[in-house]
Protein backbone atom coordinates (compact mmCIF):
# COMPACT_ATOMS: atom_id res chain seq x y z
CA UNK A 1 0.00 0.00 0.00
CA UNK A 2 2.92 2.23 0.66
CA UNK A 3 4.55 1.79 -2.82
CA UNK A 4 0.69 3.00 -4.71
CA UNK A 5 0.47 6.02 -2.49
CA UNK A 6 3.72 6.50 -2.85
CA UNK A 7 3.66 9.37 -6.19
CA UNK A 8 1.34 11.58 -3.22
CA UNK A 9 3.31 10.77 -0.12
CA UNK A 10 5.79 12.36 2.19
CA UNK A 11 9.45 12.52 1.68
CA UNK A 12 12.22 9.87 2.67
CA UNK A 13 11.99 8.99 6.20
CA UNK A 14 15.49 8.95 7.83
CA UNK A 15 14.04 8.45 11.22
CA UNK A 16 12.06 6.55 13.01
CA UNK A 17 9.45 9.61 13.68
CA UNK A 18 9.22 10.65 10.31
CA UNK A 19 8.68 6.63 9.26
CA UNK A 20 5.90 6.73 11.76
CA UNK A 21 4.51 10.16 10.24
CA UNK A 22 5.06 8.41 6.79
CA UNK A 23 3.63 4.83 7.60
CA UNK A 24 0.17 7.36 9.46
CA UNK A 25 0.18 9.43 6.08
CA UNK A 26 -0.45 6.11 3.85
CA UNK A 27 -2.50 4.37 6.43
CA UNK A 28 -4.84 7.89 6.53
CA UNK A 29 -4.68 7.58 2.62
CA UNK A 30 -6.05 4.16 2.34
CA UNK A 31 -9.11 4.82 4.76
CA UNK A 32 -9.80 7.70 2.44
CA UNK A 33 -9.69 5.85 -0.39
CA UNK A 34 -11.98 3.09 0.92
CA UNK A 35 -14.42 5.44 2.24
CA UNK A 36 -14.59 7.10 -1.24
CA UNK A 37 -14.85 3.68 -2.92
CA UNK A 38 -18.02 2.93 -0.36
CA UNK A 39 -19.50 6.48 -1.20
CA UNK A 40 -19.43 6.42 -4.85
CA UNK A 41 -20.20 2.54 -5.14
CA UNK A 42 -23.40 3.45 -3.19
CA UNK A 43 -23.81 6.61 -5.08
CA UNK A 44 -24.20 4.76 -8.18
CA UNK A 45 -26.46 2.09 -7.01
CA UNK A 46 -29.03 4.81 -6.16
CA UNK A 47 -29.10 6.16 -8.94
CA UNK A 48 -29.25 2.97 -11.03
CA UNK A 49 -32.25 2.23 -8.70
CA UNK A 50 -33.91 5.09 -8.59
CA UNK A 51 -37.56 4.39 -9.98
CA UNK A 52 -37.26 1.57 -7.22
CA UNK A 53 -37.07 3.44 -4.61
CA UNK A 54 -39.57 6.10 -5.73
CA UNK A 55 -42.26 3.19 -5.90
CA UNK A 56 -41.73 1.42 -2.70
CA UNK A 57 -41.62 2.70 0.76
CA UNK A 58 -39.07 0.81 2.83
CA UNK A 59 -37.08 0.72 6.10
CA UNK A 60 -33.65 -0.21 6.12
CA UNK A 61 -32.58 -0.42 9.38
CA UNK A 62 -29.08 -2.31 8.62
CA UNK A 63 -28.13 0.47 6.39
CA UNK A 64 -29.21 3.06 9.46
CA UNK A 65 -26.84 0.92 11.74
CA UNK A 66 -24.27 0.70 9.33
CA UNK A 67 -24.31 4.08 8.45
CA UNK A 68 -24.02 4.88 12.45
CA UNK A 69 -21.56 2.10 12.93
CA UNK A 70 -18.82 2.71 10.42
CA UNK A 71 -18.08 6.31 10.87
CA UNK A 72 -17.51 5.53 14.89
CA UNK A 73 -15.04 2.31 13.71
CA UNK A 74 -12.95 4.81 11.23
CA UNK A 75 -12.79 7.50 13.44
CA UNK A 76 -11.29 4.79 16.02
CA UNK A 77 -8.76 3.46 13.76
CA UNK A 78 -7.65 6.62 13.22
CA UNK A 79 -7.36 7.84 16.65
CA UNK A 80 -5.68 4.48 18.22
CA UNK A 81 -2.05 5.15 15.82
CA UNK A 82 -2.52 8.82 16.71
CA UNK A 83 -2.80 9.40 20.18
CA UNK A 84 0.64 6.51 19.68
CA UNK A 85 2.16 8.58 17.30
CA UNK A 86 1.84 11.87 19.76
CA UNK A 87 2.93 9.55 22.74
CA UNK A 88 6.01 9.10 21.11
CA UNK A 89 6.54 12.52 20.57
CA UNK A 90 5.89 13.55 23.84
CA UNK A 91 8.47 10.51 25.07
CA UNK A 92 11.37 12.47 22.62
CA UNK A 93 11.38 15.63 24.59
CA UNK A 94 11.78 14.10 28.07
CA UNK A 95 15.80 14.56 28.26
CA UNK A 96 18.50 15.44 25.94
CA UNK A 97 22.03 14.92 26.36
CA UNK A 98 22.79 18.04 24.24
CA UNK A 99 21.30 21.55 23.34
CA UNK A 100 21.72 22.76 20.12
CA UNK A 101 20.66 26.66 19.82
CA UNK A 102 19.40 27.91 16.54
CA UNK A 103 18.68 31.38 15.99
CA UNK A 104 17.52 32.48 12.18
CA UNK A 105 18.74 35.41 10.28
CA UNK A 106 18.46 37.47 7.18
CA UNK A 107 19.86 34.77 5.11
CA UNK A 108 21.37 32.57 7.35
CA UNK A 109 21.63 30.86 9.97
CA UNK A 110 23.57 30.86 13.65
CA UNK A 111 24.52 27.56 15.75
CA UNK A 112 25.43 27.60 19.51
CA UNK A 113 25.92 24.54 21.38
CA UNK A 114 24.91 25.53 25.15
CA UNK A 115 26.91 22.40 26.49
CA UNK A 116 30.20 22.88 25.02
CA UNK A 117 30.95 26.75 26.00
CA UNK A 118 32.41 28.07 22.86
CA UNK A 119 31.12 26.25 20.09
CA UNK A 120 29.05 28.76 18.16
CA UNK A 121 29.44 29.35 14.22
CA UNK A 122 26.99 31.34 11.66
CA UNK A 123 26.25 28.86 8.36
CA UNK A 124 26.12 30.59 5.23
CA UNK A 125 24.97 28.85 1.74
CA UNK A 126 28.28 28.27 -0.56
CA UNK A 127 28.55 30.14 -3.50
CA UNK A 128 28.98 28.55 -6.53
CA UNK A 129 32.45 29.25 -6.92
CA UNK A 130 33.35 27.36 -3.19
CA UNK A 131 31.36 24.65 -4.10
CA UNK A 132 33.14 21.13 -4.42
CA UNK A 133 32.72 17.89 -6.93
CA UNK A 134 29.04 16.27 -5.64
CA UNK A 135 27.80 18.99 -3.93
CA UNK A 136 24.19 20.09 -4.34
CA UNK A 137 23.31 23.62 -5.73
CA UNK A 138 21.79 26.12 -3.16
CA UNK A 139 21.85 23.46 -0.78
CA UNK A 140 25.48 23.37 0.60
CA UNK A 141 26.84 25.55 3.71
CA UNK A 142 30.16 26.93 4.74
CA UNK A 143 29.88 25.31 8.03
CA UNK A 144 27.45 22.30 8.53
CA UNK A 145 25.68 21.53 11.78
CA UNK A 146 27.33 18.72 13.33
CA UNK A 147 25.26 16.40 15.79
CA UNK A 148 25.85 12.97 17.14
CA UNK A 149 23.84 9.72 16.24
CA UNK A 150 21.89 8.07 18.87
CA UNK A 151 22.17 10.46 21.18
CA UNK A 152 18.64 13.05 22.25
CA UNK A 153 19.21 16.44 21.21
CA UNK A 154 17.06 19.65 21.84
CA UNK A 155 16.83 21.82 19.62
CA UNK A 156 15.98 25.46 20.69
CA UNK A 157 15.02 27.63 17.53
CA UNK A 158 13.97 31.48 17.56
CA UNK A 159 14.90 34.82 14.89
CA UNK A 160 17.19 37.33 15.71
CA UNK A 161 14.74 39.78 13.29
CA UNK A 162 11.76 38.39 11.25
CA UNK A 163 9.83 35.05 11.17
CA UNK A 164 11.83 32.06 9.85
CA UNK A 165 11.14 28.04 9.51
CA UNK A 166 13.63 25.83 10.63
CA UNK A 167 12.56 23.06 8.28
CA UNK A 168 14.34 19.32 7.61
CA UNK A 169 11.80 17.48 5.65
CA UNK A 170 13.48 14.14 5.43
CA UNK A 171 13.40 14.16 9.30
CA UNK A 172 9.70 16.06 9.35
CA UNK A 173 11.37 18.78 11.53
CA UNK A 174 9.48 22.28 10.98
CA UNK A 175 9.62 24.46 14.08
CA UNK A 176 8.90 27.93 13.25
CA UNK A 177 11.98 30.50 14.82
CA UNK A 178 10.39 33.95 15.85
CA UNK A 179 11.88 36.70 17.48
CA UNK A 180 11.57 36.82 21.46
CA UNK A 181 9.97 33.12 21.36
CA UNK A 182 12.52 30.16 22.38
CA UNK A 183 11.03 27.12 20.39
CA UNK A 184 12.13 23.63 21.42
CA UNK A 185 12.15 19.83 20.30
CA UNK A 186 14.36 16.85 21.29
CA UNK A 187 15.09 14.52 18.43
CA UNK A 188 17.07 11.65 18.19
CA UNK A 189 19.16 10.66 15.15
CA UNK A 190 19.40 7.18 14.37
CA UNK A 191 20.53 7.10 10.74
CA UNK A 192 24.05 8.40 9.96
CA UNK A 193 24.22 10.45 7.06
CA UNK A 194 24.24 14.41 5.79
CA UNK A 195 20.41 15.77 5.32
CA UNK A 196 19.49 18.61 3.75
CA UNK A 197 16.64 21.37 4.23
CA UNK A 198 15.77 25.62 3.91
CA UNK A 199 13.35 28.15 5.41
CA UNK A 200 10.00 27.46 5.08
CA UNK A 201 8.92 31.45 6.01
CA UNK A 202 9.00 34.13 3.53
CA UNK A 203 11.74 36.10 5.02
CA UNK A 204 12.59 38.63 2.64
CA UNK A 205 14.08 38.56 -1.24
CA UNK A 206 16.88 35.91 -0.19
CA UNK A 207 14.91 33.72 1.37
CA UNK A 208 15.46 30.97 -1.14
CA UNK A 209 19.53 31.09 0.20
CA UNK A 210 19.70 30.22 3.40
CA UNK A 211 19.99 26.28 3.29
CA UNK A 212 20.08 23.87 6.30
CA UNK A 213 22.57 21.00 6.76
CA UNK A 214 22.64 18.26 9.56
CA UNK A 215 25.80 16.05 9.46
CA UNK A 216 25.08 13.14 11.45
CA UNK A 217 28.10 11.53 12.83
CA UNK A 218 29.12 8.85 15.31
CA UNK A 219 30.32 10.28 18.61
CA UNK A 220 33.52 9.63 18.39
CA UNK A 221 33.53 11.73 15.17
CA UNK A 222 31.29 14.80 16.51
CA UNK A 223 34.31 14.77 19.53
CA UNK A 224 36.85 15.38 17.42
CA UNK A 225 35.02 18.25 15.56
CA UNK A 226 34.06 19.96 18.10
CA UNK A 227 37.85 20.01 19.72
CA UNK A 228 38.87 20.89 15.78
CA UNK A 229 35.99 23.91 15.65
CA UNK A 230 37.35 24.99 19.51
CA UNK A 231 41.00 25.29 18.29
Amino acid sequence: MNNFFQFCGLNFSDSLFSSYMDWFHNFNCSLLFGVLLFVSVMFVYLIANNFYFKSKKIEYQMGEFLCSVLPTLILLMQMIPSLSLLYYYGLMNLDSNLTVKVVGHQWYWSYEYSDIPGLEFDSYMKSLDQLELGEPRLLEVDNRCVLPCDTNIRFCITSGDVIHSWAVPSMSIKLDAMSGILTTLTYNFPVLGVFYGQCSEICGVNHSFMPIVLEVTLLDNFSMWCMGMLD
